[in-house]
């Protein structure tokens, strides 16, 4: 599908479902390379950042490759393998392993976590390049009503 030279009303026709789809794709590739010419991936930064106890993990413990899938589980995609991932931050020593298979960020790792973080706003800047904040929000919106009328939940 294509929006070149669409009127408004025709643009109103068009399926959501597609359009945010494409949307979701074209972002997370996007992200993803930003990401990956500054060395490091999508996943791994998850990683790093639900094991901090300064970011998402709720008490800085240690976590199985199981227990971070499940609380990945809303934005893993299906072609990240977590247990590789970990495996290359291991090696960078921002992550050891316990005995009991569980991994713990390093002070090395915290560091690069929030060494990481800061390339966020350039990536953020570059997606929201043209567009105001309010379209912006007015977007959200639209998607959240959207999800309500699809039967789903907004966080």
């Amino acid at each position: 599908m294509t929006t070149h030279q669409m009127s408004d009303a025709e643009l109103a026709g068009q399926p959501a479902a597609y359009w945010t789809g494409v949307a979701y794709e074209a972002l997370i590739a996007y992200t993803r390379a930003q990401q990956a010419a500054k060395g490091y991936t999508q996943p791994q930064f998850w990683l790093l950042r639900n094991l901090s106890e300064n970011d998402i993990s709720p008490d800085g413990e240690g976590m199985t490759l199981p227990e971070l899938r499940e609380a990945m589980a809303s934005y893993i995609r299906p072609e990240d393998d977590l247990a590789a991932e970990a495996a290359v931050l291991l090696e960078r020593r921002w992550l050891t392993r316990d005995a009991d298979d569980r991994l713990w960020l390093t002070e090395e790792g915290e560091k690069a976590r929030v060494d990481l973080a800061r390339n966020a706003p350039a990536i953020r800047a570059a997606l929201h390049e043209g567009i105001p904040d309010a379209d912006y929000v007015t977007t959200v919106k639209v998607l959240h009503q959207l999800i309500r009328n699809a039967g789903g939940a907004v966080a």
